[in-house]
């Protein structure tokens, strides 16, 4: 298997070139020139695997031999080996064929974990066999840049720099990133919205000396490997509510596309996924889309659910992709169109299409609240303003009462104490291991939001004069 850009003009590589390289040379997003398919006899035979056999099962087979079964294997194992809860990422009910998908009991308490402490221990593997070092630079609306660091900090082969819209995350999310203080990790608090972070990382990706004379390398859910590691759990929901045997749907609170693309994938891939509803704040870029066939940037406005105030989603271009027939160059003509105009729109034969498979939904900061509110008291459950999006946008979208529908609980409630306590009255505590976050030391440095002041800060950190 080999990786291809969906904008056609970079050559094809295989994973551990992906993995190093993020995003491709025409600017584009590798994907895979094939997708594996699982029979339905391989799905039942994956109810009764534990997480980390399952992670290797559904991943293999995009590693095309380029790294051994036996080490992924161990990777896997030492990855989840350190997760708080002994499924991984449970289930757990919360009405009649209500379901809310944990995924925030990893090391940073937000499912970025589930793929970037697998991709830490990729780069260290690909890295050592090819003799080489990377300057891992990234964006962050939030939960990728703490998790990023945790999974790359102290590791020999690798520097990485994180890049937050200055303000614009929780104090929880900022102090899991900046309290960090290895020496191969740094932190800049730009003066812009995460949008603006993105648009720099991307910048320096497509300045192609700056980029080799560097390095650099991405954790993004650019990043394929990103998206690799998050098809699992879907696959984990999907086989333990009894798929293939009946369908299963699920909702996605989302910024970047990422997270509700894998889902996509896994669908691809032969789970019966039956609808995905994509959960948006007052940043509804995609709800917009899905409801019109019109994707129209605005302002980006900051909310409770910071890790969604995006107008920008990187990952929509790989289901785009999809969507024009694997066209690379009908891609091309798209995104510049977005980029010159801020707006492009689909034909009504192709959003049928989109709305077969995609709702959206919109909640702003006050009915965020009141979802908050709501679950607590049915259910005892305190969720952050992310999951709590998801849950509201799944059950207003369902269509059918039949089919299982699983939220995604994206972080945990304690990563937003402000806005849970606002709601509910209870101010959820951090774990123990945690518990000393607002008494550790910060180390960030503050930039303006100026492409040429970051890139001289990249070079100041990885020593180079380029």
């Amino acid at each position: 298997m080999s990786y291809h850009s969906t904008r056609g003009q970079a050559p094809a590589l295989a994973f551990d070139d992906v993995l190093l390289a993020g995003l491709a040379r025409d600017g584009g997003l590798y994907l895979p020139s094939q997708w594996p398919h699982f029979s339905k006899e391989e799905l039942a035979s994956f109810a009764g695997l534990s997480y980390p056999e399952l992670a290797v099962r559904v991943m293999l087979p995009f590693l095309d031999g380029t790294i051994a079964e036996d080490d992924f294997a161990r990777m896997v194992a030492e990855t989840y080996a350190g997760f708080g809860h002994a499924a991984v990422a449970p289930l757990k009910q919360l009405g009649r064929n209500d379901w809310l998908l944990e995924l925030f009991h990893g090391p940073t308490l937000a499912f970025k974990d589930y793929a970037l402490q697998l991709l830490g221990r990729l780069f260290d593997h690909v890295l050592a066999k090819k003799g080489r070092r990377v300057t891992i630079v990234g964006a962050t609306s939030g939960d990728t840049g703490s998790a990023a660091i945790e999974a790359c900090r102290d590791r020999a082969a690798v520097d990485i720099i994180i890049l937050h819209p200055k303000g614009r995350t929780s104090e929880v999310q900022r102090r899991q990133m900046t309290t960090v203080m290895s020496s191969n990790v740094r932190n800049i608090a730009l003066e812009g919205t995460f949008d603006d972070c993105q648009d720099m990382v991307k910048a320096m990706f497509n300045d192609e000396p700056f980029r080799d004379r560097l390095n650099l390398s991405a954790v993004n859910s650019i990043n394929w490997a990103r998206i690799m590691a998050q098809i699992v759990y879907y696959f984990a929901a999907g086989t333990a509510l009894g798929a293939p045997h009946r369908p299963i749907s699920f909702a996605v609170p989302t910024g970047n596309f990422g997270n509700v693309y894998a889902a996509f994938a896994a669908r691809r891939m032969g789970l019966p996924v039956n609808q995905l509803v994509v959960g948006s704040n007052t940043n509804d870029i995609l709800t917009r889309f899905f409801d019109s066939g019109r994707m129209s940037k605005g302002e980006v406005v900051p909310t409770l659910s910071p890790s969604m105030d995006i107008q920008v989603s990187s990952n929509f271009e790989r289901y785009l992709f999809d969507l024009f027939c694997e066209d690379g160059a009908r891609l091309r003509d798209f995104m510049e169109r977005f980029r010159r105009d801020g707006a492009f729109e689909v034909g009504e034969t192709m959003q049928t299409s989109i709305a077969s498979l995609f709702q959206g939904y919109r909640l702003d900061d006050e009915g965020t609240k009141r979802v908050i509110r709501q679950v607590y008291e049915e259910t005892g459950e305190l969720l952050d303003p992310h999951s709590a999006i998801g849950v509201a946008a799944g059950r207003a979208r369902r269509r059918d009462r039949a089919t299982p529908m699983v939220a995604l609980a994206t972080a945990h409630a304690a990563k937003f104490p402000d806005a849970v306590e606002a709601a509910t009255g209870v101010r959820p505590a951090l774990p123990e291991r945690l518990a000393d976050l607002y008494d550790r030391p910060e180390r960030y440095d503050v930039l303006p939001n100026d492409l040429e002041a970051v890139k001289d800060y990249v070079r100041q950190v990885a020593g180079v004069n380029a």
